[in-house]
């Protein structure tokens, strides 16, 4: 029998999980292009592109229907903001998504025989890059709160289409994920952050969430009067 309801140490599982692929997915691929491209970071980008967008994809299919798949804690806190989970449920899948991730990173080095513990020394730091990842972030909650109430079926590729383009139209690669930006510092590959960078991204990144929710409610208002 399929269990319509799981619990919540099911849901927060399926986000450990399926945050730990993203996270694989995308630092797996970093290393991947960075050894391919030779040199040439746009390919590099590229390939690290296509793999984040579409393992988006196919997570958000598999696990959405479990724990709504966020690998997010911004979109989870969305989520709570909107009163669609509660204070508990919001920290359960926050600890899992950032566990996930960093247990994704780890992943993605022994998978290509790194040292697991690494440390970023990669720079990005000044307020281009922070307004990028508000860019981002706002531009993801708004894709997924939009998408979901329009045409719910469509999120995953709605999702993975954005990320997409994210990655170049911002500055900084459109991370948009606390949880993310937190494990990235955790890999010297050309995926990672800089540890003394991450705290301003996360800012953002949650500054950004608030705003989109804000954004969102006003523009449904009437909606939700009538």
């Amino acid at each position: 029998m399929t269990d319509v309801n799981p619990s919540l140490g099911r849901r927060a599982a399926a986000e450990f999980v399926a945050t730990g692929f993203l996270l694989a997915a995308v630092v797996g691929s970093g290393i991947m292009g960075e050894t391919l491209a030779g040199g040439n970071v746009a390919i590099a980008l590229l390939a690290n592109t296509l793999s984040t967008a579409t393992a988006l994809v196919a997570l958000i299919l598999t696990f959405g229907g479990i724990s709504g798949a966020h690998m997010n804690p911004a979109v989870t806190f969305a989520d709570r903001l909107l009163g669609r989970r509660t204070t508990t449920d919001a920290v359960a899948y926050a600890l899992a998504q950032i566990a996930g991730a960093v247990a994704g990173v780890w992943l993605a080095h022994a998978m290509f025989d790194q040292p697991l513990l690494q440390t970023s020394v990669r720079v990005r730091a000044d307020g281009a890059q922070a307004l990028s990842e508000a860019v981002a972030t706002f531009g993801l909650v708004m894709t997924i709160l939009g998408t979901a109430r329009a045409r719910p079926t469509a999120v995953p590729a709605a999702v993975g289409a954005y990320i997409a383009a994210a990655y170049w139209f911002t500055a900084s690669t459109s991370f948009a994920n606390p949880a993310v930006t937190v494990a990235r510092t955790l890999t010297a590959s050309f995926a990672g952050i800089r540890p003394a960078d991450a705290p301003v991204f996360v800012a953002a990144q949650l500054a950004a969430a608030v705003l989109a929710v804000l954004f969102f409610k006003w523009l449904t208002e009437s909606d939700r009067r009538t």
